[in-house]
């Protein structure tokens, strides 16, 4: 009779939904899935074929530990408000996730097992200066995906910081107050930086530790969890070793060349010679005092690769040493040398 009115039995529903019979009696039971027709003499269930969809639906969604209720409101039919509820609960599983992440790692801690050992105490600002700094040339696209992390190497008594986006280069090294365990390196992902950041200001001292889930901060009582990207690094000390012999070396405050930049049009061109350094840029050319050790040199940059590494740099005053036009020049504090830019102009000298 079921097969003749187009209606499957309970048995057959659950095979195709991946739900057991017994799992369709309870959703029946709660309402969530009814049965088309109930036999008045025999008590069995029967269903359409439509409803393979739902029970299916229901199958998915008490996979990822949806309640019930939520459940019910999600099949209701109002699309805004399912996307809002699974967003809720997917937001509410990784939390979860993430506490036991935490749990899991003090009691290793306290076993004497796993990788907390080693670790790293640093003062939390100059951790969140670091990472403001570096992450300045970090990609902002995920083109590729390791471009947008920082890498963070602890060796000896300090842990280095290091990004890249194939046109500009950032390092700092942060002297460490304590060191415990083995070196060790990871990338962070840079996409949740911006609130761990704020987060480091408010502490005095942070310690930094390797997990199998990522790096670890922790610092009065509060912890932070920071995702890392699990691909190799570009080799930056290649970089930095293959650098050609400075031809040019420029020291000039870097306030005034930071405000001509702010203001300045999308390609910014220097002019190095001994009276100093000239910038032109939106249709305007200005004089900067600077002291000039070496040759006379023109070049010139694209302003989203410059002004980043200008404004991040450390100090009233600022070195740039200069190889050829068409090479990456080195920014440095004049003063502190912990943090070190490469920049890559945009045009050659025809000299």
């Amino acid at each position: 009779m079921a097969e003749s009115d187009g209606l499957i039995t309970i048995g057959v529903l659950a095979r195709a939904s991946g739900l057991t019979a017994s799992a369709l009696r309870f959703y029946d039971d709660c309402g969530l899935l009814v049965p088309a027709r109930v036999d008045p003499l025999t008590g069995y269930r029967y269903y359409t074929e439509a409803q393979r969809e739902r029970a299916a639906l229901i199958r998915r969604l008490r996979a990822i530990e949806m309640p019930l209720d939520s459940i019910s409101e999600i099949l209701s039919g109002d699309t805004g408000r399912a996307e809002r509820l699974l967003d809720e609960h997917v937001g509410e599983l990784q939390r979860r996730a993430l506490e036991a992440t935490l749990v899991a790692e003090r009691i290793k801690q306290s076993l004497g097992v796993g990788s907390m050992s080693d670790r790293v105490a640093l003062p939390a600002a100059l951790l969140a200066e670091a990472f403001e700094q570096v992450r300045a040339a970090a990609a902002d696209s995920r083109e590729i995906p390791i471009l947008a992390g920082i890498l963070l190497e602890a060796s000896a008594n300090s842990l280095t910081l290091t990004a890249t986006d194939r046109y500009r280069l950032s390092t700092r090294t942060v002297v460490s107050r304590d060191r415990q365990g083995s070196d060790w390196s990871l990338v962070v992902d840079t996409g949740e930086l911006a609130p761990i950041i704020a987060w480091l200001r408010q502490l005095d001292e942070i310690i930094a530790t390797p997990t199998d889930q990522g790096l670890l901060l922790a610092g009065d009582g509060t912890e932070r969890h920071c995702r890392v990207i699990d691909e190799p690094f570009p080799d930056y000390r290649a970089v930095l070793s293959a650098l050609a012999p400075v031809r040019t070396r420029v020291v000039t405050a870097r306030t005034p060349l930071l405000t001509l930049l702010e203001s300045s049009s999308p390609t910014v061109r220097f002019e190095v010679d001994h009276t100093g350094l000239t910038v032109t840029g939106s249709n305007q050319r200005n004089h900067l005092p600077a002291t000039v050790t070496g040759a006379d040199i023109e070049l010139a940059f694209n302003i989203t690769t410059l002004l980043p590494a200008v404004h991040t740099a450390l100090g009233p005053d600022l070195m740039l040493d200069i190889a050829a036009p068409d090479l990456p020049i080195v920014l440095r504090s004049a003063t502190d040398g912990d943090l070190t830019t490469l920049a890559m102009p945009t045009w050659q000298s025809t000299d």
